[in-house]
């Protein structure tokens, strides 16, 4: 059944988390945060890097208007919709979040070819460790730079990593004006239906 929705989330506006300053989102520039990570995984989800405003909270994901959070509960991976504080549940789901660059960026297109192909072979040393059964990763060119796949699309691709197969899944970012909400979700439905 299509949705039919469009939610913006803003966790900030609800007390949860404060807000960065404006100095605090210009400090976060270059700043890491911790991967979400367990061993034996269904899914790890792969970013590309995290933006000022995840620098900033340490959250993944966090930037209000990024639909990674509603999209991962409208395709059934997760009970209820989850806050990116709420990041360390992600493993009792079978989950996890890593990114291909660590460092935080105003925006994706500030990373080299060179950063995210240092990138694809990070994740693949992490895949090694923790064996998750698929890596997910958002971001189709991001992708393709990452492992020098010109032609991926969205999607399963015939590539593995390691033992895990990859799926190509559509940036969350709410700059994506190519998928809406209820399009993004269905692509990760596709995801959690094939782990069946």
């Amino acid at each position: 059944m299509p949705l039919s929705v469009a939610v913006v989330i803003d966790f900030c506006s609800h007390g949860v988390v404060p807000r960065p300053t404006r100095d605090q989102l210009a400090s976060a520039k270059d700043r890491t945060i911790a991967d979400v990570l367990a061993p034996g995984l269904d899914v790890l989800f792969c970013g590309i890097n995290p933006g000022l405003y995840s620098g900033a909270t340490g959250h993944h994901f966090a930037r209000p208007g990024n639909r990674f959070w509603p999209a991962l509960h409208l395709s059934g991976f997760t009970p209820r919709l989850l806050r990116p504080d709420e990041q360390d549940l992600l493993p009792t789901f079978g989950l996890g979040v890593t990114n291909l660059v660590a460092r935080a960026t105003a925006r994706a297109d500030e990373l080299g070819v060179a950063e995210l192909t240092a990138g694809g072979e990070r994740l693949c040393r992490v895949v090694a460790e923790y064996c998750p059964r698929v890596v997910a990763v958002v971001g189709v060119t991001a992708y393709r730079t990452a492992f020098g796949v010109p032609k991926a699309a969205i999607g399963p691709q015939s590539e593995l990593i390691e033992s895990a197969r990859v799926w190509v899944l559509p940036n969350p970012s709410g700059l994506n004006a190519h998928y809406q909400l209820p399009d993004l979700a269905a692509e990760f439905r596709g995801l959690r239906e094939s782990l069946f």
